[in-house]
């Protein structure tokens, strides 16, 4: 329990007096009589030695960052004991948001990481398809192109290229044949084919 153990002959108001004009005399006997106090309070509530000695010392920061008005308190006991609870809270407070942002940029990381991996992946990947693509005859880079960047049907290459839909079909299996093998020597991975094969339109 919180209670009020100090020597009956320390005139406590007038400490505090001599604390709000800045006496370090006064401070460290206000500081001395309730140090104990404060501590375990703040040891109630954080369950840790290092964070009751971080509450400790920041609940008397405070008094004498503040000190200016502090002759004003009628109750330093219970003034110190509202001051410990509040900044105990602060700290479990703090930690558990700690908690959460490095729970989430974990996660984040992991995304990014993984994200990264496949935005290089993909990036050489396109790098050695365009490379087969080139080396395409001319009727399939062309037929391959059409189907692949314009998004048009057999049909429609056919017409644009005056040729038959049958024609068409075959200059794209063609060009798609020579385009696994092409990866396929160029890369253990074989996954790398559903890259093009997203292109191949039925």
């Amino acid at each position: 329990m919180y209670t009020k153990e100090s020597p009956p002959l320390i005139d406590e108001k007038e400490l505090l007096k001599k604390i709000s004009k800045r006496d370090e005399g006064a401070f460290k006997i206000i500081y001395d009589i309730y140090k104990k106090k404060v501590y375990s309070v703040a040891l109630k509530i954080l369950k840790s030695d290092d964070l009751a000695e971080d509450a400790l010392h920041e609940v008397f920061l405070k008094v004498w960052k503040y000190s200016d008005n502090i002759d004003q308190i009628n109750n330093i006991d219970s003034y110190l004991r509202i001051a410990t609870t509040n900044q105990a809270l602060k700290i479990l407070r703090k930690q558990k948001n700690q908690l959460k942002f490095n729970l989430a940029c974990s996660n984040n990381w992991t995304e990014i990481q993984h994200e990264t991996e496949e935005a290089i992946f993909f990036k050489d990947t396109e790098k050695i398809l365009l490379e087969a693509v080139e080396k395409l005859p001319p009727q399939q880079k062309s037929v391959f192109l059409l189907c692949k960047e314009e998004g048009l049907k057999y049909a429609e290459v056919a017409e644009r290229l005056s040729l038959s839909r049958l024609t068409v079909k075959t200059h794209m299996q063609h060009a798609l044949r020579f385009l696994r093998s092409y990866l396929h020597s160029h890369t253990d991975i074989t996954i790398l084919i559903l890259l093009f094969q997203l292109w191949h339109k039925k």
